[in-house]
């Protein structure tokens, strides 16, 4: 079914990164990074009415336009037949910068209720998880996928971000009170739970079971590798 659909993208992008022609596919990474900065800023400033659904839906907007030029800057390197390893190291570093933004401005944004420490811990579980994988490379066992991939936190984001937004226009009210102390404990300090919420602890249970995840398949595979005897 990807194969399908990597098919599909690359017939559909042909014409842009035809007209594209000789443009660096950096400027399209770098440009990737503008957008999602500028998505950062209207999540963590949208507030809880008609003018801040419009803030969240025009992030969202903005996140998908940042994927797009992340995914059309490999397709572009390849089509020049210029793609390296800095490109690679450069999308993936940016990559990196976008999960973790996104969570942080959640955290931020004082009127769903989140709360920047949930926000920071959240995003480095994720950036756990992201780096067991690379770890795993860097001693020989090739890049390690298990887990919650970058796609599956990206949909879950999305979803509640839409959800926030739906609330926050007072079309949907997707808000649930945490009750007793263990389920605040289980939702990771949240007495609330809406969008972002849901979109922030998906995260931290993402990046965690990540993080597990990648590090017994890393432990396994170097355990087998060593020599009897």
């Amino acid at each position: 079914m990807f194969e399908r659909l990597r098919k599909r993208w690359s017939s559909l992008t042909h014409p842009i990164i035809v007209k594209l022609g000789d443009t660096d596919p950096n400027i399209l990474t770098w440009s990737s990074l503008v957008v999602s900065c500028v998505s950062f800023w209207m999540i963590a400033n949208a507030s809880m009415d008609s003018s801040g659904a419009l803030l969240i839906f025009g992030s969202i907007l903005m996140i998908g336009l940042a994927g797009v030029m992340d995914a059309l800057d490999g397709d572009l390197a390849r089509h020049q037949g210029n793609a390296g390893p800095y490109g690679d190291f450069l999308d993936h570093t940016i990559d990196r910068v976008v999960d973790v933004g996104i969570i942080v401005a959640i955290g931020f944004n004082s009127d769903f209720g989140v709360g920047p420490s949930l926000g920071f811990g959240a995003a480095l579980l994720t950036l756990m998880g992201s780096y067991m994988g690379t770890q795993a490379q860097s001693v020989g066992l090739g890049r390690i996928y298990g887990g919650f991939s970058r796609a599956d936190r990206m949909v879950i984001t999305i979803i509640g971000m839409c959800l926030a937004g739906l609330h926050a226009a007072d079309l949907v009210s997707f808000s649930v009170v945490i009750p007793g102390d263990v389920g605040g404990y289980a939702m990771l300090g949240l007495d609330q739970m809406n969008g972002f919420g849901l979109a922030v602890v998906f995260s931290a249970y993402g990046g965690l079971y990540t993080f597990v995840t990648r590090f017994l398949s890393a432990r396994a595979m170097l355990i087998q590798s060593i020599p009897e005897g």
